[in-house]
């Protein structure tokens, strides 16, 4: 009831009704693909993007302010994640950040991405220290193990997930299926991570500072 009579305030005294933050709006597409902002948004980003790619982590971290706070925010522009698995950590860190559902997929992507240097070095110590045990695991349990041994899962749980909820999405089998499969549907001509298409054109081979003024110009505030 307070928050309604402050909305309403704000409107009395501004005589018009607070904007909407797309930022927080997100969908899963029938693709497995994440559309995070407006919907009908003029510009339109695409990301294939790896957890533990290093260029794609520093994408996350330096776009933050002005991307998702700004230009996602303001419903000028969407982005559309799509994931490019490489390795098995890269998948376990997908599967996390999509357990959180459309409402947390965003912001615990992004904390992924900002604590990468931290649980991808644990993950490869992990890898390294325990491969001859993990060579005996099935395919899906070996992906488990890399979560827990990277420190993935005590990342997510400390942002709410139960361990009920973890178990649940490794336990996931087609939507473990339909997020490998938006590896293998992509186009030929990506090479690596991140690819971007702004309005449906490659954007090959970029960082945030070349990015940015692209957006710009297409429209992006």
């Amino acid at each position: 009831m307070r928050v309604l009579l402050a909305v309403f305030a704000l409107f009395l005294l501004t005589g018009a009704a607070p904007k909407r933050d797309w930022s927080q709006t997100a969908r899963i597409l029938p693709s497995g693909a994440y559309l995070i902002g407006n919907p009908a948004a003029r510009v339109k980003l695409v990301e294939y993007a790896s957890y533990t790619c290093s260029h794609c982590a520093d994408f996350s971290v330096k776009s933050e302010p002005v991307l998702n706070r700004q230009m996602i925010a303001s419903g000028s522009t969407s982005l559309e994640l799509r994931h490019f698995i490489r390795d098995r950590l890269d998948l376990a860190a997908a599967i996390l950040a999509r357990c959180t559902g459309p409402k947390g997929f965003s912001a615990t992507s992004s904390a992924i991405f900002a604590a990468q240097p931290q649980w991808l070095e644990r993950g490869i110590e992990y890898q390294q220290g325990n491969a001859a045990r993990l060579a005996m695991y099935p395919a899906a349990a070996q992906v488990r193990a890399n979560a827990d041994g990277s420190g993935l899962t005590a990342l997510v749980k400390a942002r709410g997930l139960s361990d009920a909820a973890i178990n649940a999405c490794f336990a996931n089998q087609p939507e473990i299926d339909r997020i490998v499969k938006l590896t293998a549907d992509a186009p030929k001509e990506i090479d690596s991570t991140p690819t971007f298409y702004l309005n449906g054109k490659i954007v090959p081979h970029v960082g945030w500072d070349q990015l940015e003024p692209a957006l710009r110009k297409a429209g992006a505030r």
